[in-house]
């Protein structure tokens, strides 16, 4: 058999979370909607920015990254 570049695809079934937060929180979440929503053109829902926000957060994160193992 022959090795191909790219590698086996991460698991990619969706998760649903369910959280809550605080008010000022959700206010801040919302005011970044509308910063991207200016920046972009695009308007997308706090929702759907918020995995990509902690996508980007974690992957800053050197403590984490430090520690962290991918398969």
């Amino acid at each position: 058999m022959t090795d191909i570049k790219l590698p086996r695809l991460p698991d990619r079934t969706p998760i649903k979370l369910t959280i809550t937060v605080g008010a000022d929180l959700s206010q801040a979440l919302k005011e970044y909607a509308d910063l991207y929503r200016i920046q972009y053109g695009v308007q997308e829902t706090v929702g759907d920015l918020i995995p990509f926000m902690l996508e980007a957060y974690l992957q800053s994160d050197k403590g984490f990254s430090r520690t962290s193992r991918k398969p």
